[in-house]
């Protein structure tokens, strides 16, 4: 196998691990709630969202090009910059993951594809109108969680005022079920195709696929759809305590109406024409669980963890910026 061969199947296997780490790391965002609220049992929560996963990871591939084209400029990408991105993110995923932290793996991803960019080429590199679009969903995707989930949430308290709890909680435990496997679907269908995005970058770079060709071949599909469902059935239990309990203590009809505030926003931006925009479902779900909490009133959500998950959102893109640069030096002097 030539050297070009080498570096391209390290690419595949480091971006499958981030899609198995993705997978396990954001497992919560999709049953965190219907844990919490005991409408399903953690193994059947956790398997529910695998399979729906897969499924969501094989629906488009919108997102997946927009990776590949709009963060940095794909002709100047090498196997070294993808290895440095790659490196840099599964290591920030795992720090936050063993810590309990919700952070992001989409903001991981595209801090260390542009660090990494970077160290190679500058500045110039970068594709600042696509890159300044994917980071305006970004930060305004949980503002519109926040929003829409206290929207949802006055309208289902309006709508059944007068129904007696027990009963109240008896239907939304079973609407939970449905509610917390479209988060499952649509959380495949935005977060899988990050990690196509960047084998298909890779292929480029290989000379394996043209730079006019953008979109995944179906083996990568499959390989990455298949790696997030096994890492999705692994589970992330800490991040699930935070997010299922921590942040604001859910009712069953609290946590119906987070995940379908969330299934909207990420809905809209994954197959919205002209959208195709990555988003971290972490950011959106943490969002839409602050929204449906401040309906009921605001000190019910916990704020003081929702500040410390800020400050890890903040930090994510110039840490994982800064980490692939350095794991790009390094590898250009050893390689």
């Amino acid at each position: 196998m030539t050297s070009v061969g080498v570096m391209l199947v390290i690419v595949v296997f480091l971006a499958l691990a981030f899609d198995y780490i993705n997978g396990f790391h954001d497992t919560a965002n999709a049953i965190a709630t219907s844990v919490s609220t005991r409408a399903l049992s953690p193994k059947r929560a956790v398997m529910l969202a695998a399979t729906l996963n897969l499924i969501g990871a094989l629906y488009s591939t919108g997102v997946a090009q927009t990776i590949a084209k709009d963060i940095v400029s794909p002709k100047y990408v090498t196997q070294e910059v993808v290895i440095a991105a790659l490196l840099s993110a599964i290591a920030w995923n795992l720090l936050t993951w063993y810590f309990g932290i919700p952070s992001s793996s989409s903001h991981a991803l595209i801090g260390g594809m542009a660090g990494a960019a970077v160290a190679k080429v500058g500045f110039s590199v970068l594709q600042w109108q696509g890159l300044g679009k994917i980071l305006a969903a970004l930060i305004i995707s949980p503002i519109v969680g926040i929003v829409l989930g206290f929207i949802i949430m006055k309208a289902l308290a309006y709508f059944f005022a007068n129904f007696s709890p027990s009963k109240l909680n008896h239907g939304f435990k079973k609407m939970q079920i449905v509610s917390a496997g479209l988060l499952a679907f649509n959380h495949g269908s935005n977060d899988a195709q990050k990690s196509m995005g960047i084998i298909t970058m890779a292929l480029i770079a290989a000379g394996l696929q043209s730079q006019s060709v953008l979109a995944p071949p179906l083996w990568v599909k499959f390989a990455c759809a298949l790696a997030m469902a096994g890492g999705t059935a692994a589970g992330g239990w800490k991040i699930i305590r935070t997010m299922g309990g921590k942040i604001f203590k859910l009712e069953p009809i609290n946590g119906f109406a987070a995940d379908l505030t969330s299934s909207i926003v990420i809905w809209t931006a994954t197959v919205l024409p002209g959208l195709h925009l990555p988003v971290s479902t972490t950011h959106v779900v943490s969002g839409s669980i602050m929204g449906v909490g401040s309906a009921k009133r605001v000190s019910a959500v916990r704020w003081g963890v929702a500040q410390q998950m800020l400050v890890a959102w903040v930090v994510t893109i110039p840490t994982t910026s800064l980490l692939a640069a350095l794991c790009y030096y390094i590898l250009s002097k050893v390689l």
